[in-house]
């Protein structure tokens, strides 16, 4: 029986979250790195769109982060990821919406025409929240890791790193826990293997 197909971008926080979730899930994929500059015709002849990530599983695309991670846990989910309230889903909601509007503002000021200093005090409102709601738990849904934290640190992680030294000057102590946490796991070190450019006829690498 084939694998599924996952076409991913590593440095992609869409494709980080969505290997986070297959990996908790352990369902080998055939991973098919992809270069944005440089798209595999094949991958554009599954999702026209061109984004990362492609899930194409028995000749169902599913071309959505977000789905992509329920389509994994919906198969399998030995660590209760899918156990959440609707006000962590709210969360991954407002992170999709206004929080990422504005980080891609501030990262790429010059692409968006905007102001670099009032795009990051957009973005930090949705950041002072994340601190108060970690403040009392030690994690975004209560007191265990879930899809919510998981959907939302790839881009946490994004925001920071556009000028780390600024981000870890404010005061956000528990949002700093629970990034540098995450960052220095073995689960987020084990997504972010490096991958050669995908092209037809190579070897299959399958992940995880």
């Amino acid at each position: 029986m084939s694998r599924p197909i996952l076409y991913s971008f590593r440095r992609c926080p869409y494709a980080m979250r969505a290997r986070l979730a297959i990996a908790s899930a352990g369902i080998q994929c055939e991973l098919r790195e992809i270069l944005l500059r440089d798209k595999a015709p094949e991958f554009l002849e599954a999702s026209p769109k061109g984004t990362v990530p492609v899930v194409v599983d028995d000749g169902v695309v599913i071309d959505e982060s977000y789905d992509v991670m329920f389509w994994a846990l919906r198969q399998n989910d030995p660590e209760g990821w899918l156990s959440v309230n609707q006000s962590g889903l709210d969360l991954v909601a407002e992170c999709d919406g206004p929080f990422k509007q504005a980080l891609d503002r501030y990262k790429y000021p010059n692409k968006f025409g905007s102001d670099t200093e009032e795009s990051r005090a957009q973005g930090s409102v949705f950041l002072d929240k994340l601190d108060s709601i970690l403040a009392e738990n030690a994690h975004l849904d209560g007191e265990r890791a879930s899809l919510v934290d998981f959907a939302i640190l790839p881009f946490i992680r994004q925001f920071a790193n556009t000028d780390r030294a600024w981000f870890d000057d404010q005061d956000w102590p528990h949002l700093l826990r629970w990034l540098n946490n995450f960052l220095e796991s073995d689960r987020f070190k084990s997504i972010m293997d490096k991958h050669p450019k995908w092209v037809s006829g190579d070897p299959v690498t399958v992940f995880p």
